[in-house]
Protein backbone atom coordinates (compact mmCIF):
# COMPACT_ATOMS: atom_id res chain seq x y z
CA UNK A 1 0.00 0.00 0.00
CA UNK A 2 1.30 3.77 -1.04
CA UNK A 3 0.50 5.76 2.41
CA UNK A 4 1.36 8.63 0.21
CA UNK A 5 3.61 10.48 2.45
CA UNK A 6 7.08 10.07 0.52
CA UNK A 7 9.13 13.39 0.91
CA UNK A 8 7.61 14.62 3.61
CA UNK A 9 8.92 16.30 6.22
CA UNK A 10 8.93 14.32 10.17
CA UNK A 11 10.16 15.18 13.35
CA UNK A 12 10.40 11.88 15.80
CA UNK A 13 11.02 12.95 20.03
CA UNK A 14 13.03 10.72 21.59
CA UNK A 15 13.99 8.45 19.25
CA UNK A 16 17.07 7.13 20.31
CA UNK A 17 15.67 3.94 20.78
CA UNK A 18 12.51 2.44 21.39
CA UNK A 19 9.17 3.14 20.34
CA UNK A 20 10.34 6.49 18.57
CA UNK A 21 13.51 4.72 17.00
CA UNK A 22 10.96 2.17 15.65
CA UNK A 23 8.86 4.78 14.18
CA UNK A 24 11.04 6.83 12.70
CA UNK A 25 12.79 3.72 10.68
CA UNK A 26 9.25 2.95 9.50
CA UNK A 27 8.90 6.77 7.80
CA UNK A 28 12.40 6.42 6.46
CA UNK A 29 11.29 3.19 4.57
CA UNK A 30 7.84 4.91 3.87
CA UNK A 31 10.30 7.64 1.74
CA UNK A 32 9.61 10.53 4.36
CA UNK A 33 12.79 12.66 5.50
CA UNK A 34 12.98 11.91 8.80
CA UNK A 35 14.35 14.39 11.75
CA UNK A 36 15.07 12.64 14.92
CA UNK A 37 15.78 14.08 18.49
CA UNK A 38 16.97 13.18 22.10
CA UNK A 39 19.23 14.82 25.14
CA UNK A 40 22.31 12.80 24.19
CA UNK A 41 24.15 13.93 21.18
CA UNK A 42 25.88 10.39 20.61
CA UNK A 43 23.16 8.48 21.31
CA UNK A 44 20.61 10.20 18.63
CA UNK A 45 23.97 10.21 16.60
CA UNK A 46 23.86 6.76 16.95
CA UNK A 47 20.44 5.99 15.93
CA UNK A 48 20.33 8.16 12.86
CA UNK A 49 23.30 6.51 11.81
CA UNK A 50 21.66 3.20 12.49
CA UNK A 51 17.96 4.16 10.80
CA UNK A 52 19.86 5.29 7.58
CA UNK A 53 21.78 2.58 7.30
CA UNK A 54 18.25 0.30 7.34
CA UNK A 55 16.66 1.78 5.04
CA UNK A 56 18.53 4.10 3.06
CA UNK A 57 16.36 7.13 3.75
CA UNK A 58 17.44 10.80 4.55
CA UNK A 59 17.76 11.24 8.67
CA UNK A 60 19.14 13.97 10.68
CA UNK A 61 19.85 14.41 13.99
CA UNK A 62 19.51 17.04 16.47
CA UNK A 63 20.09 17.04 20.35
CA UNK A 64 16.55 18.80 22.29
CA UNK A 65 15.12 18.42 25.55
CA UNK A 66 11.43 18.63 24.76
CA UNK A 67 10.41 19.04 28.02
CA UNK A 68 12.39 22.62 27.61
CA UNK A 69 10.10 25.12 25.50
CA UNK A 70 12.77 27.06 24.59
CA UNK A 71 14.91 24.49 23.08
CA UNK A 72 11.68 22.99 20.97
CA UNK A 73 11.33 26.58 19.55
CA UNK A 74 14.58 26.10 18.39
CA UNK A 75 14.33 22.79 17.67
CA UNK A 76 11.60 23.35 15.13
CA UNK A 77 13.88 26.12 13.47
CA UNK A 78 16.57 23.93 13.07
CA UNK A 79 14.18 21.24 11.42
CA UNK A 80 12.67 23.48 9.35
CA UNK A 81 15.97 25.55 8.27
CA UNK A 82 17.82 22.03 7.84
CA UNK A 83 14.68 20.25 5.69
CA UNK A 84 11.93 22.85 4.86
CA UNK A 85 9.06 22.61 7.44
CA UNK A 86 7.33 20.13 9.53
CA UNK A 87 4.80 17.74 7.84
CA UNK A 88 4.38 14.99 10.53
CA UNK A 89 5.22 15.14 14.24
CA UNK A 90 5.72 12.10 16.48
CA UNK A 91 5.92 13.64 20.14
CA UNK A 92 7.11 11.21 22.41
CA UNK A 93 9.05 11.15 25.69
CA UNK A 94 10.19 8.53 28.58
CA UNK A 95 7.85 7.61 31.55
CA UNK A 96 8.11 8.92 34.89
CA UNK A 97 8.99 6.66 37.86
CA UNK A 98 6.92 3.95 38.88
CA UNK A 99 5.29 4.59 42.66
CA UNK A 100 2.09 4.87 44.93
CA UNK A 101 0.77 8.08 45.48
CA UNK A 102 2.51 7.99 49.06
CA UNK A 103 5.97 7.65 47.35
CA UNK A 104 5.62 10.88 45.68
CA UNK A 105 5.61 15.00 46.50
CA UNK A 106 3.63 17.30 44.75
CA UNK A 107 6.96 18.51 42.95
CA UNK A 108 7.31 14.85 41.22
CA UNK A 109 3.92 15.52 39.51
CA UNK A 110 5.24 18.50 38.66
CA UNK A 111 8.32 16.88 36.69
CA UNK A 112 5.31 14.08 35.85
CA UNK A 113 3.80 17.14 34.04
CA UNK A 114 6.83 18.33 32.22
CA UNK A 115 7.69 14.93 30.79
CA UNK A 116 4.96 13.71 29.26
CA UNK A 117 2.22 16.37 29.25
CA UNK A 118 4.15 19.78 28.55
CA UNK A 119 6.55 18.30 26.00
CA UNK A 120 3.84 17.29 24.20
CA UNK A 121 2.00 20.66 24.16
CA UNK A 122 6.02 22.19 23.56
CA UNK A 123 6.30 20.46 20.26
CA UNK A 124 2.77 20.91 19.21
CA UNK A 125 2.84 24.87 19.09
CA UNK A 126 6.01 24.49 17.94
CA UNK A 127 5.25 22.15 14.57
CA UNK A 128 2.32 23.85 13.88
CA UNK A 129 3.11 27.12 11.86
CA UNK A 130 4.97 24.75 9.32
CA UNK A 131 1.23 22.32 9.55
CA UNK A 132 -0.63 25.42 9.16
CA UNK A 133 1.12 27.23 6.37
CA UNK A 134 0.51 24.16 3.81
CA UNK A 135 -3.01 23.01 5.38
CA UNK A 136 -1.55 19.73 5.84
CA UNK A 137 -0.11 18.08 8.93
CA UNK A 138 0.03 14.94 11.11
CA UNK A 139 0.30 15.27 14.89
CA UNK A 140 0.74 11.17 16.67
CA UNK A 141 1.04 11.86 20.45
CA UNK A 142 3.08 8.50 21.72
CA UNK A 143 0.92 8.02 25.33
CA UNK A 144 0.39 4.65 26.76
CA UNK A 145 -1.93 2.37 27.63
CA UNK A 146 -2.00 3.85 31.18
CA UNK A 147 -3.69 6.73 30.01
CA UNK A 148 -6.44 4.97 28.89
CA UNK A 149 -6.82 2.29 31.53
CA UNK A 150 -4.65 3.27 34.76
CA UNK A 151 -1.90 1.03 35.78
CA UNK A 152 -1.83 0.12 39.97
CA UNK A 153 1.97 1.19 40.63
CA UNK A 154 2.06 4.14 37.77
CA UNK A 155 -0.07 7.11 39.35
CA UNK A 156 2.30 9.19 37.60
CA UNK A 157 1.94 8.21 34.46
CA UNK A 158 -1.40 7.68 34.78
CA UNK A 159 -1.80 11.56 35.42
CA UNK A 160 0.57 12.73 33.44
CA UNK A 161 -0.57 10.91 30.01
CA UNK A 162 -3.90 10.98 30.89
CA UNK A 163 -3.86 15.03 30.44
CA UNK A 164 -1.95 14.04 26.99
CA UNK A 165 -5.25 12.62 25.63
CA UNK A 166 -7.52 15.51 26.65
CA UNK A 167 -4.72 18.03 25.23
CA UNK A 168 -4.52 15.97 21.76
CA UNK A 169 -8.60 15.60 21.88
CA UNK A 170 -9.08 19.11 21.89
CA UNK A 171 -6.67 20.26 19.48
CA UNK A 172 -8.13 18.08 16.83
CA UNK A 173 -11.05 19.65 16.51
CA UNK A 174 -9.42 23.07 16.52
CA UNK A 175 -7.11 21.91 13.59
CA UNK A 176 -8.89 19.69 11.52
CA UNK A 177 -10.45 22.32 9.10
CA UNK A 178 -6.94 22.99 8.36
CA UNK A 179 -5.93 19.89 7.00
CA UNK A 180 -4.17 18.86 10.26
CA UNK A 181 -5.45 15.74 11.73
CA UNK A 182 -4.09 15.06 15.87
CA UNK A 183 -4.64 11.47 17.23
CA UNK A 184 -2.69 9.67 20.51
CA UNK A 185 -1.71 6.00 20.12
CA UNK A 186 -1.31 4.64 23.75
CA UNK A 187 1.47 1.26 23.45
CA UNK A 188 1.02 -1.45 25.82
CA UNK A 189 3.71 -3.73 26.74
CA UNK A 190 6.32 -4.17 24.15
CA UNK A 191 9.61 -5.83 23.99
CA UNK A 192 11.53 -2.55 23.43
CA UNK A 193 15.27 -2.58 24.89
CA UNK A 194 13.93 -0.55 27.98
CA UNK A 195 11.13 -4.13 28.39
CA UNK A 196 14.61 -5.95 28.03
CA UNK A 197 16.58 -4.17 30.61
CA UNK A 198 13.74 -4.62 33.10
CA UNK A 199 13.71 -8.17 32.67
CA UNK A 200 17.09 -8.53 32.86
CA UNK A 201 17.17 -6.68 36.45
CA UNK A 202 14.44 -8.77 37.62
CA UNK A 203 16.27 -11.88 36.65
CA UNK A 204 19.83 -10.25 38.95
CA UNK A 205 17.21 -9.77 41.48
CA UNK A 206 16.59 -13.28 42.22
CA UNK A 207 12.92 -13.16 42.07
CA UNK A 208 12.80 -15.32 39.03
CA UNK A 209 14.01 -15.91 35.42
CA UNK A 210 13.99 -13.89 32.26
CA UNK A 211 11.06 -15.87 31.24
CA UNK A 212 9.41 -15.71 34.17
CA UNK A 213 9.39 -11.97 33.81
CA UNK A 214 7.35 -12.13 30.79
CA UNK A 215 5.26 -14.96 31.40
CA UNK A 216 3.56 -12.35 34.30
CA UNK A 217 3.13 -9.73 31.60
CA UNK A 218 1.92 -11.83 29.02
CA UNK A 219 -0.45 -13.60 31.38
CA UNK A 220 -3.03 -10.25 31.32
CA UNK A 221 -2.22 -9.75 27.14
CA UNK A 222 -5.19 -11.82 25.62
CA UNK A 223 -2.64 -12.25 22.82
CA UNK A 224 -0.21 -13.95 25.02
CA UNK A 225 2.61 -12.10 23.88
CA UNK A 226 4.10 -8.64 24.07
CA UNK A 227 4.11 -6.78 20.87
CA UNK A 228 7.30 -5.51 18.99
CA UNK A 229 8.23 -1.94 18.28
CA UNK A 230 7.86 -3.06 14.50
CA UNK A 231 4.18 -3.64 15.01
CA UNK A 232 3.69 0.07 17.27
CA UNK A 233 5.50 1.65 14.17
CA UNK A 234 3.23 0.39 11.29
CA UNK A 235 -0.13 1.51 13.10
CA UNK A 236 1.42 5.09 13.46
CA UNK A 237 2.89 5.35 9.73
CA UNK A 238 -0.89 4.21 8.78
CA UNK A 239 -1.84 7.16 10.94
CA UNK A 240 0.59 9.67 9.50
CA UNK A 241 -0.28 8.68 5.85
CA UNK A 242 -2.80 9.82 3.23
CA UNK A 243 -4.85 6.71 3.92
CA UNK A 244 -5.92 8.06 7.21
CA UNK A 245 -6.68 11.78 6.42
CA UNK A 246 -10.34 11.23 7.96
CA UNK A 247 -8.95 9.94 11.26
CA UNK A 248 -8.56 12.46 13.39
CA UNK A 249 -9.27 12.83 17.78
CA UNK A 250 -8.86 8.92 18.84
CA UNK A 251 -6.67 7.76 21.40
CA UNK A 252 -5.84 3.90 20.01
CA UNK A 253 -4.39 1.09 22.43
CA UNK A 254 -1.88 -0.81 20.73
CA UNK A 255 -2.04 -3.29 23.33
CA UNK A 256 -3.10 -6.59 21.80
CA UNK A 257 -6.29 -5.97 23.39
CA UNK A 258 -4.67 -5.38 27.28
CA UNK A 259 -6.65 -2.33 27.70
CA UNK A 260 -10.66 -3.75 28.91
CA UNK A 261 -12.45 -0.60 28.54
CA UNK A 262 -15.22 -0.28 25.44
CA UNK A 263 -13.58 3.12 25.01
Amino acid sequence: MDLGIKGKIALVAAASRGLGKAVALELAREGVKVAICSRSPDAINAAAGDIARKSGGEVTAFTADVTDGVQVERLARDVTNALGGIDILITNAGGPKAGLAVDFTVEDYRAAVELNLMSTINLCYAALPSMKKNRWGRIVAITSVAARQPIGNLILSNTARAGVLGFTKSLSAQVAAEGITVNAVCPGYTRTERIEELASMFAASGKGTIGDFYRNIEVDVPMKRMGTPEEFANVVAFLVSERASYVTGVALPIDGGWVKGLY
